[in-house]
């Protein structure tokens, strides 16, 4: 899932072991999620959105296509 968590981090100046404090999981989560290796669960995303202020959509874009 592409994401734009390391952009919003880089804004505040914070590494990835801060942001990482801050919602309560690792340093290799934060790499990983940025890196599009894992996607958080939901209620991790809704911490994310709420730290930065957003919506999770305005952080997160599944790239998922609906097709009838």
């Amino acid at each position: 899932m592409k994401n734009c968590l390391k952009a919003l981090r880089a804004e505040r100046k914070w590494s990835q072991s801060d942001l990482g404090d801050s919602l309560g999981v690792s340093r290799q989560t934060i790499n990983a999620i940025e890196a599009s290796r894992y996607d958080p669960s939901l209620p991790l995303a809704f911490k994310i959105a709420r730290l930065f202020g957003r919506t999770i959509e305005d952080i997160f874009d599944d790239d998922a296509q609906i097709q009838d």
